[in-house]
């Protein structure tokens, strides 16, 4: 069987890294701020333009995100086979720029929610095989820088489409405390550019770059053995055990959408939310290449065990806070944990599985963290309405505290 190549003569590095990790990560850049311009808000533009509660905000974030964990499941299978990761990237990073401009016809909350479903289907298609491109193009050596490089690209992006949302919240409506539609339509239509921009970056600059396939051995007259008549490794019990500790944490991390809910519900304005939004991207930038640099020293299950100790303490910070100056270092110290686990997470699962079945793996990982984030918004939106707005973060504390135990005395690293 052939595979894809490369690009052909010598590949020159850009800042010590393969290509691919560098145009992915631009990719990653110019779709976020379309995103963030777009999406960050969409709890809001619910509860202030179109009058849903916290359980339709809960559906539709963990609707969209569930629904995405199946299509990252079988994408990541698929590139693995046909071994076309980038053929699968420019499917999903196309579609999601198709359908981000029906937002601007959204009337109702099951309007938002049927946009919110193509673009996750537009980013559960392209997210495992992208990742496993990355996995694919870097040293294993960096491959925790690698993966680091692209949280921050990626992170900085949001940080740039959020300082445009700022400025254009702050020109239509100033510091009223509620979302205009008006305002909102705006943040779209400037929105839709950067994700064409993208698109167009992928298709002309990032190569295919797949690792070979076991190679498959003739017929012998003898016993053949699972790897040499060619049949994909099995998983280890390390890579399933962290698939169920991730799923236990993500039963408590709910949509971020509540993030921007408790900010408003604790008197925060709509300018000041996006600018908290801005906080917690710079942080998050930053922290993600050191991480990444971190884990490839420290080892990869350390530094994602205090990752969750620093989001176990800001849940916890959500859930007792009553003032606005401590709203603003939450933000920033949730950044501070997005970027320490987000890109060494990833990288640990390369780690954890063969080579040849990356795509796959990385498929039922975002698949897992997907699906249990349907329940857990859900919970949340219940809890949110019926209890009260700081119960969900009680929960999300626990059980991150939780999974940091099993994480701690359970898996081990694998490098």
């Amino acid at each position: 069987m052939s595979t894809p190549t490369a690009q052909k003569g010598p590949t020159r590095n850009i800042w010590s890294m393969h290509p691919n990790v560098f145009f992915l990560g631009l990719v990653s850049l110019l779709t976020d701020v379309s995103s963030e311009m777009i999406f960050t808000l969409v709890p809001l533009f619910v509860k202030n333009v179109l009058g849903g509660g916290g359980i339709i905000v809960g559906l539709i974030g963990g609707l969209s995100e569930s629904f995405d964990a199946i299509f990252r499941i079988f994408s990541g299978r698929i590139s693995d086979r046909i071994r076309k990761r980038k053929l699968l990237a420019v499917i999903g990073y196309g579609f999601s720029t198709l359908v981000k401009p029906f937002m601007l016809l959204a009337t109702a909350w099951g309007g938002v929610l049927g946009v919110r479903f193509g673009d996750r289907i537009g980013k559960g298609v392209r997210s495992s095989p992208r990742d496993a491109l990355i996995a694919d193009s870097a040293d294993e050596k960096i491959r925790g820088k690698a993966f680091g490089f692209h949280r921050a690209m990626d992170t900085s992006g949001a940080v740039l489409g959020l300082a445009i949302a700022a400025v254009i919240i702050y020109a239509f409506q100033g510091t009223d405390m509620a979302l205009l539609n008006n305002t909102y339509r705006w943040l779209v239509i400037i929105g839709i550019v950067p994700a064409v921009l993208a698109v167009a970056i992928l298709i002309g600059f990032v190569r295919e770059k797949v690792s070979p396939a076991p190679a498959v051995t003739a017929p012998k007259k003898v016993t053949v053995t699972p790897i040499a008549s060619g049949k994909k490794q099995e998983f280890s019990g390390q890579f399933k055990l962290f698939l169920v500790i991730m799923g236990i944490f993500t039963l408590g991390n709910s949509s971020d959408f509540f993030i921007v809910l408790r900010a408003q519900n604790l008197n925060v304005d709509v300018l000041d939310i996006t600018l908290m939004l801005v906080l917690f991207n710079v942080t998050y930038a930053l922290i993600s290449i050191p991480a990444g640099i971190l884990s490839d020293k420290l080892g990869r299950r350390k530094v994602i065990v205090i990752g969750w100790m620093v989001y176990a303490l800001v849940y916890l910070g959500f859930a007792l806070s009553s003032s606005v100056w401590s709203i603003w270092v939450l933000f920033a110290a949730y950044g501070i944990y997005y970027g320490i686990v987000e890109g060494v997470a990833k990288a640990y699962v390369a780690d954890l599985v063969p080579a040849d079945r990356r795509g796959t793996a990385y498929g039922y990982y975002q698949g897992v963290v997907g699906l249990a984030l349907l329940p857990a918004s859900v919970i949340a939106g219940v809890l949110w309405d019926m209890v009260n707005p700081a119960t969900p973060f009680y929960l999300g504390a626990g059980l991150a505290f939780l999974a940091m135990l099993g994480l701690f005395m359970l898996l081990k690293e694998n490098r």
